[in-house]
């Protein structure tokens, strides 16, 4: 028997994890979510940094990079699946790049030109992501995107999955903000998150409930 409420969609939202939410790769977590269809969701940690910083990332994949701005900068935890891939998230890249035309926000279902960079996707609400190497050598080159964040590894849940634990309370969820992701010191993130629902951590209960 065919549901009459439509399945919701969270891309371009934060999960942000509840107090009782234990699992140690998701505690205290805020996560963007760059897909959620029927078949699952595909999310990046926004607020658990590695030990590593994206200068060192660099030299371990033989660039060097030409941004000063960001050779501090950390390299995130982003999930526990494939943690030895690289992610940029990534604010949308305009303008023409080496000749390319480059992606900009379109409507959904929309023909869009060809990407900036070899794999890239473009996010409904205006960000995008991008797992080729070409990105990170614009970066070399001290051009690519201007406001970047990077993770190694990501976060997946399977059909069905993400609706499970949220009706089990152990997500908020909220429209995402790209300047907590780009622009919000690390620490202030899963706060900074929760005010966008206008809750704060101290008001939230570790138990979890049913509406």
């Amino acid at each position: 028997m065919a549901s009459d409420s439509a399945p919701i969609n969270l891309t371009h939202h934060f999960l942000i994890a509840m107090p009782g939410l234990q699992d140690p790769s998701f505690v205290r977590s805020v996560v963007y979510l760059c897909e959620h269809s029927e078949r699952g969701a595909l999310g990046l940690i926004i607020n658990k940094p590695s030990d590593i910083k994206l200068k060192g990332l660099f030299e371990k994949v033989d660039l060097q990079l030409a941004r000063p701005d960001l050779d501090d900068a950390p390299v995130f935890q982003g999930g526990p699946v494939q943690i030895e891939r690289g992610f940029v998230l990534h604010e949308p890249v305009v303008g023409t790049v080496q000749g390319a035309p480059a992606r900009a926000p379109t409507a959904e279902g929309e023909d869009l030109p060809a990407a900036v960079y070899a794999s890239t996707m473009t996010i409904p609400g205006g960000l995008e992501m991008t797992t080729s190497r070409d990105v990170l050598e614009a970066m070399a080159t001290g051009a690519g995107p201007r406001k970047v964040l990077v993770t190694l590894g990501y976060s997946a849940w399977e059909e069905g999955q993400l609706e499970s634990e949220l009706a089990e309370n152990s997500w908020l969820t909220v429209g995402a903000d790209p300047a907590v992701i780009f622009d919000t010191p690390i620490e202030q993130r899963y706060d900074k998150a929760l005010s966008l629902l206008g809750l704060e951590a101290w008001k939230l209960s570790p138990e979890a409930g049913h509406a």
